[in-house]
């Protein structure tokens, strides 16, 4: 189960940083980028890594021309500060196919060690898969090019990264290459052992441990395992240890009086710890549950993707069998865009199947009715 994107955010702005990003064309006629988020009084652009704030100077002007769609056939001294800045493009240009990487989710094994009724892997689990360990370390060394972007390689996704046995070794290789390593776990796996292998070698950038309740029978209920005495045992165990820069609880809920109460006894017991709690309500996984928030109806006019930034310009999702996936959502892996046993991280990430999702995304083209983002609750749309 994956955690709220919240606790690996990061508030960035400023120049942008290596990534794969093309000069822009200074030919117009112009138009604000449609690949421009707009949320809460802000502007961001996932490939410039910029962000514009209301009340800042433009804020007001770019937003009225972005909703207003209009084109610029000749720049003010204003305007072309920001071409420069990539608030606008050329009419002409196609940026479908650049990227700036961010976050990755490499899942080294399938397995999950529980099968919680808020998750797919509760009713639907997957085959047992195991990634090769020279696939790994090839992708591994891949992502290194992305070092100066990244801020999380995550050895998580719908799986349980303890339940490898060489998810101490993992967790080394990523440090190998100067990458910031990051966790999700139930904790059912995370014994003593491990935590102390972990700080060894430096701790984690972020460790998030996904827990619902403090009673033991409805955890059961919960998760189909009775695991919750061993979990609690690991987490008294590593609380007042570095295991990570950021060690957070996320309970894992309804918005109801319950898990209200489980949140406050977490964070009775854990008080004065380095776990931070942390509430996140269980959503429907774009449509594929029954239960959990999501749009009421399907979007009309999507216009991007703000789940921890973009997750089709900034975001890598790999499986165990070492497939790319648009999205963490696409739990049946029905939007595939690459296959890295055969193909290089940068070619599937600057390729023509990702590059088409793109353009659905941000509603450069028309995406069809069946499309992933129609029913996410972290779509843009207008």
């Amino acid at each position: 189960m994956q955690a709220p994107g919240s606790a690996l955010a990061r508030i960035m702005s400023g120049m942008a940083e290596s990534a794969h990003v093309p000069s822009r064309s200074a030919a117009g006629p112009w138009r604000v980028s449609p690949w421009i988020h707009r949320v809460d009084g802000r502007l961001s652009h996932p490939l410039t890594n910029r962000e514009l704030l209301s009340g800042q100077p433009g804020y007001d002007e770019l937003l009225r021309l972005a909703e207003s769609g209009g084109r610029l056939v000749a720049l003010d001294e204003t305007q072309r500060g920001w071409l420069n800045d990539g608030w606008l493009e050329a009419v002409s240009a196609d940026r479908s196919h650049d990227f700036r990487l961010r976050y990755v989710s490499l899942e080294t094994c399938s397995n999950c060690t529980q099968g919680c009724y808020f998750c797919p892997v509760g009713s639907a689990p997957r085959p047992t898969a195991f990634m090769p360990t020279a696939l790994f370390e090839s992708i591994v060394g891949q992502l290194a090019a992305h070092r100066d972007t990244i801020e999380a390689v995550s050895l998580s996704n719908y799986n349980e990264p303890t339940a490898d046995r060489r998810f101490v070794d993992q967790v080394a290789l990523i440090h190998a290459h100067r990458l910031p390593p990051a966790v999700l776990s139930n904790a059912s796996g995370f014994t003593p052992d491990k935590v102390d292998a972990v700080i060894g070698l430096g701790g984690l950038f972020y460790l998030g441990i996904n827990i619902s309740t403090t009673d033991r029978e409805r955890y059961k209920t919960d998760r189909g395992k009775d695991h919750l005495p061993r979990v609690l045992e690991h987490l008294e165990y590593m609380k007042d240890k570095r295991v990570a820069e950021t060690m957070a609880l996320v309970v894992l809920g309804h918005n109801d009086d319950a898990r209200r109460r489980e949140t406050e006894e977490l964070s009775r017991r854990f008080a004065g710890s380095n776990f931070v709690v942390r509430p996140f309500d269980i959503m429907d996984r774009a449509g594929w549950l029954d239960i959990g928030i999501g749009p009421q109806q399907p979007h009309r006019r999507l216009r991007g993707c703000d789940n921890l930034g973009s997750r089709p310009f900034e975001h890598l999702h790999i499986t165990a069998a070492g497939r790319v996936v648009f999205c963490c959502e696409d739990y049946d892996e029905v939007h595939t865009v690459g296959d890295l046993t055969t193909q290089r991280v940068d070619e599937v990430l600057g390729g023509d199947a990702i590059a088409e999702l793109r353009r659905w995304t941000y509603g450069v083209e028309d995406a069809p009715d069946g499309f992933i983002c129609r029913n996410c609750l972290f779509a843009l749309a207008d």
